[in-house]
């Protein structure tokens, strides 16, 4: 991998192109040749190398849940730990009828390298049923939650693996998790998951933690590269929990201008934007953001090709690739979305000039503040709203800092830096431990 200390175009190292094909299609192939490339630049021993590509344990369960029409239909799910050698594992539980085990693994991979870029002591897990909770009833979603519970309750523990809410599951699925696995144990064990209610030992700030932590990313994004953001466009793909909250926040903390937004049903556009308050009426009006008055429908390609300062990719796994990186004019990508972008399109977009806010970064807003309510939850004591946000921009900022140092030492694209100063942090664990 000579090609790292060669100015100028930073080009594609062989292993990676070598997985280019399937790894858009294969996130843990992804995340896998990510750690190859870090591996590289660390000089990792073989067996560091090797211990940090795969989780450390994996299961695989199967679940029986009642339907509301009384037949019993039979669901699959997993929880991965890929690695706990700074602390306990920490990660989502998502429900997605394209739910995979490797997506599932790549993902708590990328939360092992998010809680230590973060300086977080914690590690990596992700859990995941498929299923496709639109379609579900409140009732029958509460029995799988409680099911899912019932079969990983021994494998999650708030000493071992901490779960969360994730892709369509939401505070009250955490809520009745929580109370699945107080009942099991016979006593209030709600620190068993982050992402609650309040009256269940939330954190206060916690909603629109995973954006804020972005927002606070791209002002430094800006700060660093000379941008003005007051006024500036910005398109959101993907109009969930982080998506909707980033419209908010770069409204009202950047004075940025939102020109374009996608949800699962399409696209929607205005050059002289839209405010948060009136798209998100209308959307739980209709359902959708699309026929929003005052705006023209998009496909979802041409909104990343949009002249636009920033683009939040805030959907799912690999929106940004070989075919559509060449095309995009953004001068930031704040990746709000986990693996929103693959490794070839990482280096034309910095060869192009845009500058990537990685998911490893931009995102972990949301791992920080649930690390909060870690913290909150095992002392009983909980603070202002005010406080968490104070804490959250002192440690997105610090870890922006420190990312964009190591980018600059080692002479690599973001996403590279993050990743080196994650692997790094987690193989020294790994060694004062003796574990290689």
């Amino acid at each position: 991998m000579s090609e790292r200390n060669i100015p100028g175009e930073y080009t594609l190292p062989d292993t990676l192109a070598k997985t280019e094909i399937r790894s858009e299609q294969n996130p843990f192939i992804i995340a896998q040749s990510q750690l190859d490339e870090t591996a590289s630049y660390l000089k990792l021993d073989p067996a560091t190398h090797q211990l940090l590509r795969w989780p450390l344990r994996e299961l695989h369960i199967t679940m029986p849940v009642k339907l509301d029409n009384g037949t019993t239909r039979i669901f699959h799910g997993f929880r991965v730990q890929h690695n706990d050698a700074r602390g306990p594992c920490k990660g989502g539980i998502r429900f997605h009828p394209d739910e995979t085990i490797d997506t599932v693994r790549a993902l708590a991979a990328w939360m092992t390298w998010k809680t230590a870029v973060m300086n977080l002591p914690l590690g990596g897990g992700k859990g995941g049923v498929i299923c496709n909770p639109k379609k579900m009833s409140p009732g029958e979603l509460e029995r799988l939650s409680r099911a899912y519970i019932r079969q990983a309750g021994s494998f999650v523990a708030p000493e071992k693996d901490v779960p969360a809410p994730d892709v369509y599951t939401n505070p009250q699925i955490m809520a009745w998790m929580a109370d699945e696995y107080s009942m099991l144990r016979g006593y209030n064990e709600f620190g068993i998951i982050t992402g609650k209610p309040l009256p269940l030992g939330g954190s206060a700030g916690r909603n629109d933690a995973t954006a804020r932590g972005g927002i606070y990313c791209v002002r430094e994004a800006a700060r660093v590269k000379g941008i003005g953001l007051q006024g500036a466009t910005a398109a959101i793909q993907g109009y969930g929990n982080s998506g909707s909250y980033a419209h908010k926040l770069a409204e009202k903390m950047l004075g940025m201008k939102i020109v374009a937004v996608s949800d699962s049903k399409g696209t929607v556009f205005n050059p002289d934007g839209f405010t948060h308050e009136d798209l998100m009426a209308h959307k739980k009006r209709t359902g959708s953001v699309t026929g929003f008055p005052g705006t023209e429908p998009l496909s979802n390609e041409a909104l990343f090709e949009l002249d636009v300062t920033v683009i939040f990719p805030a959907a799912l796994e690999g929106a940004i690739n070989r075919n559509n990186a060449p095309r995009i004019k953004a001068k930031i990508i704040a990746e709000l979305a986990n693996g929103p972008t693959t490794p070839e399109a990482d280096i034309i977009l910095r060869n192009n000039g845009c500058y990537v806010i990685p998911d490893l970064l931009c995102n972990a807003g949301g791992v920080t503040v649930s690390y909060f309510e870690m913290v909150q939850n095992s002392y009983g004591y909980y603070w202002e709203e005010e406080e968490i946000h104070h804490r959250l921009e002192k440690k997105m900022t610090d870890a922006f800092s420190q990312v964009h140092r190591t980018a600059g030492q080692y002479g690599v694209h973001n996403r590279m830096a993050a990743y080196i100063v994650a692997v790094e942090r987690v193989a020294e664990a790994m060694r004062l431990r003796g574990w290689v």
